[in-house]
């Protein structure tokens, strides 16, 4: 303890408490060896409860007792049910002091819980009592919170009842982030937001925001607070939904792309297609090949379904499961169509905001910059006005934000990389907004740092994208969701390997200049690109092996241009 002289011990005491700890070392073993003997023979009986309460009583956290002692109340099931009604009372009796050994013994509460579902006569409200003592203790105790919430639901205390719980502790300590948490599943539950499931009504978010804040000001090193106000912050997450439909003459084939990755079964009856209103038997895969859940899924549509001579034709997809759908129509002498969703009008990256909401966003702006003014090295309060940016306008706070994430990755340099993937995956968003207005089939997201490749699934009809001078290690699988994608640009990167790359059907210029490509085997995945004709390897070090061009000219020997 602090501010107490440490008393020294002679050897007398010492060999005195080592005598003590062998013998209750001792006890121990011989008890466990006698429980395991007892579990062995089947011999469930009140000796083998005593045998296992007095190892429990001393290491609550010994879970193969636990589950031994659930084996035994089984088999004394035969009983009268006032027997049982005593028997599981003192066992409740017996948990409540082993919680007050371990407070935090995942066994204890999970038995405790276990009683509660088995024993004849309930006391739910003596539970919460139970509870609500062991949350004055420990108010972040998560343990006790799991099971709070089963005694709650049990107990049908109403939800108007735990969120005045909720506010009576985080009043207490705004540090309890269990307290915030519960607040996140209790004001859905009474101010649901209509046009938003899981989100709350615009009134009540005001108001959680005023609260929130005072919270991060009074102690702006603590994250409780900062994380519930990003839960504040965030969207609801809506159902899945086709956010693309593609149709290509050439190659007959037809991608779907949602919103969120569903399973798809080759010859689902979820995922149906119409051609001219008439259901087609199609197959389904992915574009990885892999065909679990994914974004997009592909097939084939058969040779009836498209006719030149015809002015037109009209396909539909119909999700059943998430009761979407999308239509796109084929003229005669066009080779491709589609139907895509607006990333601004149907709100995919951010809410649109009221007057009122902004207003409160951007007074919250203003008064989280106060704060890192005062602490400027606070992680939270930087993160925090990064993403108030994003909720506000990310095009018009675009050159802040990206200030804003330097100043971020050096207060937090152990979390550089997170932080790098989360910038790389906001100015892909930008970008996104930006190709939408000037209605673009080409991107260029070149000398951004951008670290990793994101929401390619919204990039399906791009023909050209420029990936140079970034900071990129690799092209993920998921560039395999871009059908339309002819020319590809990623020089100056820091890519090693195209290993795992699924081929690009309608890819055919790729540049690779100055990046750390070392063999032409590294290369090989390149040889299932169909269309590929010309290959810029520029300034890679395989450039320096000798024989280098005819090695690369048998491993892909349909591409006509190869510069190295």
């Amino acid at each position: 303890m602090h501010g107490r002289l440490k008393v020294k011990t002679t050897e007398e005491q010492a060999e005195a408490k080592r005598l003590e700890r062998e013998k209750k070392l001792c006890h121990y073993v011989t008890a466990t060896k006698a429980i395991f003997e007892k579990r062995k023979l089947e011999q469930l009986d009140k000796e083998a409860l005593e045998l296992t309460s007095q190892i429990l009583g001393a290491n609550p956290d010994f879970a193969t007792l636990w589950n031994f002692r659930r084996e035994i109340f089984l088999h004394l099931e035969k009983e009268t049910p006032e027997e049982m009604q005593a028997l599981y009372k003192a066992e409740l009796s017996f948990l409540e002091s082993c919680l007050r050994i371990n407070p935090k013994s995942y066994g204890t509460w999970h038995h405790r819980c276990w009683v509660m579902e088995h024993i004849p006569e309930p006391d739910w409200a003596r539970e919460l009592e139970l509870c609500n003592k062991f949350l004055e203790s420990d108010e972040r105790n998560f343990h006790c919170w799991d099971y709070r919430r089963i005694v709650v639901q049990q107990s049908q205390v109403p939800p108007q009842d735990e969120l005045a719980f909720s506010d009576n502790l985080i009043t207490r300590n705004f540090s309890n982030y269990s307290s915030w948490h519960y607040r996140s599943r209790l004001l859905p539950q009474l101010y649901p937001d209509p046009h938003q499931q899981g989100r709350i009504t615009e009134e009540v978010l005001l108001k959680e925001l005023e609260l929130v804040q005072n919270a991060f000001f009074t102690d702006p090193n603590d994250q409780s607070a900062w994380f519930y106000h990003r839960w504040l912050l965030g969207r609801a997450d809506p159902e899945p939904t086709i956010r693309c439909l593609y149709v290509n003459r050439e190659d007959a084939s037809l991608a779907v792309a949602f919103s969120h990755p569903v399973a798809v079964a080759p010859a689902s009856h979820d995922l149906i297609v119409f051609g001219d209103e008439s259901p087609l038997v199609v197959r389904w895969r992915t574009p990885d090949g892999r065909n679990k859940p994914s974004l997009m899924w592909l097939c084939d549509l058969p040779s009836t379904a498209l006719n030149d001579h015809w002015p037109q034709h009209t396909f539909r997809v119909l999700w059943e499961e998430g009761q979407s759908q999308k239509e796109c129509v084929l003229f005669k002498g066009h080779k491709d169509c589609w139907s895509q969703d607006s990333v601004t009008e149907e709100q995919v990256f951010r809410c649109e905001l009221s007057v009122e909401k902004s207003t409160v966003l951007q007074s919250e702006l203003e008064s989280c910059k106060e704060l890192q003014a005062l602490e400027p090295e606070n992680k939270w309060c930087l993160l925090t006005i990064i993403l108030l940016m994003r909720a506000l306008d990310p095009l018009v706070y675009e050159r802040e934000t990206l200030s804003y994430f330097e100043t971020l990755k050096a207060a937090d340099p152990m979390r550089s990389a997170y932080l790098d993937d989360l910038r790389s995956k906001f100015l892909i968003e930008n970008s996104l907004f930006k190709m939408e207005y000037a209605e673009s089939r080409v991107v260029d997201l070149s000398q951004r740092g951008l670290t990793i490749l994101c929401h390619l699934e919204h990039l399906l009809v791009v023909t050209h994208m420029n990936l140079s001078d970034n900071l990129l290690r690799c092209l993920p699988p998921s560039l395999a969701m871009m059908r339309c994608l002819e020319v590809l640009e990623a020089d100056e990167n820091r890519i090693e390997t195209l290993e795992g790359l699924p081929p690009l059907p309608r890819l055919e210029e790729l540049s690779l200049c100055n990046n750390r490509i070392r063999r032409p085997s590294d290369l090989r995945a390149l040889a299932s690109f169909p269309k590929l004709a010309h290959l810029n390897l520029q300034g890679n070090p395989l450039c320096q092996i000798p024989g280098v061009q005819s090695e690369l000219a048998t491993l892909l020997p349909n591409v006509a241009t190869i510069l190295t």
